[in-house]
């Protein structure tokens, strides 16, 4: 079952990568920036581009979600997170490439995710009481107030503030199971209300920075937030020994993304 999962979560990393790179594409084509959330839904819904991406986030949201009941938190967010060297090559066709340095960046977050994997334990049961979705959507209501300083941001805090919403997203899943109960339902909810802001806030920092440094505030955050909450409240296990490992992981992941966000430039518009 282990095995599955991190397949499942790789196949939906790839999805994730290459949907970004259009995703950044799409939203550069726009005539207005997508600074409010609502004109942004409106403007997206009638952009083929944006919805081949919403297409293929739905596929990989899928595979994802099946990644995280058969592992660990920590194990799914991090075989999802290697959708950033995905996007990193993608993103060459799109803007200009990365330096040394930054490709070097990738290559320590790439190294430090795999640390975080190799360390997974097992996972935790699924969670359907209340005391799992009241938290849960106070995290919704400030993910709502905290993007309403969106214009003001810059791509790389816009992507960690993304990267939020979809580590919220991830948490959510493990709320969702058998049999349906009320607080299933509500926790099933709190998806597509935490991934809609992610998306916007995602793609407003692509409109603004370029797609690597933005992706990589993206990625730790989704991949830390639910790692900590998972073995923290909701059981998930980290093998013998293995902590030193994860927590350098953790460290080479976060001087990574900072490294990038440092080195990328602001974003090349394109149509």
């Amino acid at each position: 079952m282990t095995l599955l999962g991190v397949a499942l979560g790789l196949l939906s990393a790839a999805v994730f990568g290459v949907a970004a790179v259009v995703q950044a594409q799409a939203v550069r084509g726009f005539d207005d920036t997508p600074d409010g959330l609502w004109s942004f839904v409106a403007r997206s819904v009638r952009d083929g581009r944006t919805m081949l991406v919403v297409a293929a986030y739905l596929v990989g949201f899928v595979l994802h979600a099946a990644a995280i009941w058969l592992l660990p938190l920590y194990l799914a967010q991090a075989t999802v997170a290697m959708s950033l060297p995905v996007t990193a090559l993608v993103s060459r066709r799109v803007e200009d490439d990365l330096t040394r340095a930054g490709w070097a960046a990738v290559g320590l977050v790439t190294v430090g995710l795999a640390l975080l994997s190799l360390g997974a334990g097992k996972p935790g049961d699924v969670r359907t009481d209340t005391a799992f979705v009241v938290p849960l959507w106070i995290g919704v209501a400030a993910l709502a107030a905290a993007s309403a300083a969106a214009r003001r941001m810059p791509g790389p805090l816009l992507g960690l503030l993304a990267g939020l919403g979809y580590a919220g997203s991830a948490i959510s899943v493990r709320g969702v199971g058998t049999p349906i109960t009320v607080s299933t339902v509500i926790a099933a909810l709190a998806v597509p209300s935490l991934s809609v802001v992610a998306f916007w806030l995602y793609s407003l920092g692509m409109h603004r920075a370029a797609v690597p440094s933005t992706t990589a505030a993206l990625v730790v955050t989704q991949t830390f937030v639910p790692s900590a909450i998972g073995v923290a409240l909701l059981g998930d296990g980290v093998r013998d020994g293995w902590w030193p490992p994860v927590v350098l992981g953790f460290l080479l992941s976060t001087a990574g993304a900072v490294v990038l966000a440092r080195e990328s430039g602001p974003a090349r518009q394109t149509v």
